[in-house]
């Protein structure tokens, strides 16, 4: 397995690793994140299918660009990969297709071959798309101890469309899976989010998909203004500082669901993923030495996962809810996986409107918010 990458910014590549001489004409596989501007041209996927011209390309828009141990706005991210003993699969399907985004999570993995799947790697519109009901149909038909992780497109904090295309120039709609086959290969995960829980766990007793209506039968708006204080004259923006924690049931592990807007004339919240009634909430608050210490978290739970090797290498995605909190200080989270893993590890990514990754190792995945999630992957000889 060899790995290289490459950034691409005001119509140039502007930063090229290629340590192993990987020639891009036998690259398999191509994962590129970037500005919806530049990944929806027609031309720079032409340009892309000029240089890499027998791989598979998956791109996606994105919410800030990982490279390194730096973040990046306006550039595309590639990731290039070569196998020597693994092959992939890729699918792609539209939303639109189907009656909701639980079916479109079953067909996508019926579309992918099972025997030998080690790994599946979703790249979803994060507009159109239901991810807690996406993540529900894969997990339907995934089978066990397959590993799926990926993230739902971003658009830097506009939220107006996203993007992902396989094979095409990225548009709307579009859901992509790539299928990793192969007994050599050996992978890793985690998903940490370093928010602060406080107050008392409370139950969800309206709601309906990702709204919000009542938590303990009181309304969860007034009861959310209440907890933050000052900070309420300042929402919806301040609420990115005040996540909830939520799990379905007393025996799931907690997730972190954003709030995206409020609405004050029906006094209801929507949220980035789904709160079922009869789930349980806690608020939470924003520190940032421990949401940058999460990412070291998650980078050392991947090695203890992973024993063997160090990764070849590293796909972080992280929330755009967590870029917007750091602010100035967002590269530090990167650093501390960089930090970890080692130089040799090629690393890249992007910040996503949702993170998809196990809870527990090699199990269901789930949705996260406000969440960074690492994917590790190597090839064995």
């Amino acid at each position: 397995m060899k790995v290289a990458k490459l950034l691409f910014s005001d119509g140039e590549w502007i930063s090229e690793r290629n340590d192993e001489n990987l020639d891009y004409h036998k690259a398999q596989l191509i994962l590129g994140y970037g500005a919806r501007e530049i990944v929806e041209k027609s031309e720079f996927f032409l340009l892309l299918k000029e240089k890499f011209p027998n791989a598979d390309i998956a791109l996606c828009s994105s919410s800030g660009e990982i490279f390194s141990d730096e973040v990046h706005d306006n550039t595309v991210a590639l990731t290039v990969i070569g196998f020597s003993r693994s092959h992939i699969k890729s699918t792609q399907i539209d939303i639109e297709d189907f009656q909701n985004s639980f079916e479109a999570g079953s067909a996508l993995m019926r579309n992918l071959d099972k025997e030998n799947l080690k790994w599946v790697f979703v790249l979803s519109d994060g507009s159109k798309v239901n991810g807690s009901h996406l993540v529900e149909g894969i997990n339907k038909m995934r089978p066990p101890n397959v590993l799926v992780s990926g993230g739902l497109a971003g658009d830097g904090d506009r939220f107006e469309k996203t993007s992902v295309g396989l094979n095409q120039t990225p548009e709307p709609n579009k859901i992509v899976a790539i299928g990793f086959y192969g007994d050599h290969l050996e992978l890793s995960h985690s998903s940490c989010g370093g928010w602060e829980s406080f107050g008392l766990e409370r139950t969800v007793t309206k709601s309906y998909n990702n709204i919000l209506y009542e938590i303990d039968h009181k309304n969860a708006l007034d009861l959310y203004k209440k907890y933050l204080g000052k900070y309420a004259e300042e929402l919806p923006g301040s609420a990115l500082l005040f996540p909830l924690s939520m799990r379905s049931s007393e025996d799931d592990t907690h997730v972190v669901r954003t709030i995206l807007s409020i609405n004050e004339k029906n006094n209801m919240m929507i949220f980035a993923g789904d709160l079922p009634e009869g789930g349980k909430v806690r608020f939470m608050k924003a520190n940032m030495d421990r949401l940058t210490d999460a990412a070291s978290a998650a980078a050392k739970e991947c090695l203890e996962i992973n024993r063997n090797h160090s990764p070849k290498m590293a796909v972080i995605i992280s929330c755009v809810g967590r870029k917007l909190v750091l602010g100035e200080r967002i590269s530090e989270e990167v650093e501390m996986v960089r930090d970890i893993f080692g130089p040799q590890t090629i690393i890249s990514g992007f910040y996503s409107y949702g993170e998809i990754s196990p809870l527990k190792p090699f199990d269901d995945c789930a949705l996260h918010n406000q969440t960074i999630t690492i994917t590790t992957l190597n090839e064995t000889e």
